[in-house]
């Protein structure tokens, strides 16, 4: 099972590395469901940590139909996170009637290469899963995260499943959305999947951290969020029963 720990600093990617992550997706402003992050965080994350990293290419909040300066920004980023030393990016690029805009993530794409492509969760609000499936798996990304278009991987459990199976071996199925140490056995077993994607962040302010008052404290704008190294290895142990038998045993069909 390969754990995929999204993160936002460089603090956090090396508490993913160390409690046993394979691969850290790192994003900036999570408030906003990750935007590309600057080529300094980029940098000294790469140097941090040896595991696969792979950099969110979003550039901006929102939906995710983009202008053409907005693809023109994207490729520029793609471009970045190749001499960074980059393993992979993730990204979604829909039309604005709710399907993925197959021509222009495949150009994204083969403009990514040899870098592997995840596509995220804009996925998850398509108005037709299947064919949005099918899309993805003919742009040529390697991956796609999806919360089989839900709002979380839990509820929308038994559609993972079906795209799983939709999918065959034409494309990795990675589970994320809500995923936590205590449900995630269950998730992998129902889904059959065997790629998770998890935040397993927590709150940490600047109040606890340092005793100093300001008052954007009382809007939230103050909160960091941070993974922590022993949560990642909680949430590897949880996994471990996880066994190949018991996989077998629950997708015999």
């Amino acid at each position: 099972m390969n754990v995929e720990i999204c993160v936002d600093s460089v603090e956090s990617a090396i508490a993913a590395a160390n409690g046993g992550a394979e691969r850290i997706e790192l994003c900036s402003a999570l408030s906003e469901g990750g935007i590309t992050p600057s080529s300094g965080l980029i940098r000294t994350v790469r140097s941090a940590v040896d595991i696969d990293l792979f950099v969110i290419i979003r550039p901006r909040g929102g939906d995710f139909v983009y202008s053409d300066r907005e693809l023109e920004v994207m490729a520029r980023d793609i471009d970045e996170a190749k001499v960074l030393g980059v393993n992979g990016v993730v990204l979604g690029i829909l039309t604005a009637k709710g399907a993925v805009d197959g021509a222009r993530t495949r150009t994204l794409i083969e403009h990514a290469r040899p870098m592997q492509v995840t596509f995220h969760r804009a996925f998850d609000v398509c108005n037709d899963l299947g064919r949005a499936l099918e899309d993805v798996i003919a742009c040529g990304a390697d991956r796609l995260l999806t919360s089989g278009g839900a709002p979380d991987a839990v509820r929308g459990s038994r559609q993972i499943a079906q795209i799983r199976q939709q999918a065959g071996d034409r494309i990795r199925i990675m589970a994320g959305g809500g995923i936590r140490t205590s449900n995630v056995r269950n998730l992998a077993l129902r889904t059959g999947v065997i790629e998770v994607h998890t935040s397993l962040s927590v709150p940490e302010t600047n109040v606890r951290r340092t005793g100093v008052h300001h008052p954007e404290m009382s809007f939230g704008g103050c909160t960091r969020f941070q993974v922590m190294e022993e949560d990642v290895r909680a949430f590897r142990a949880a996994l471990a029963a996880d066994t190949p038998a018991s996989r077998t045993r629950a997708f015999v069909q």
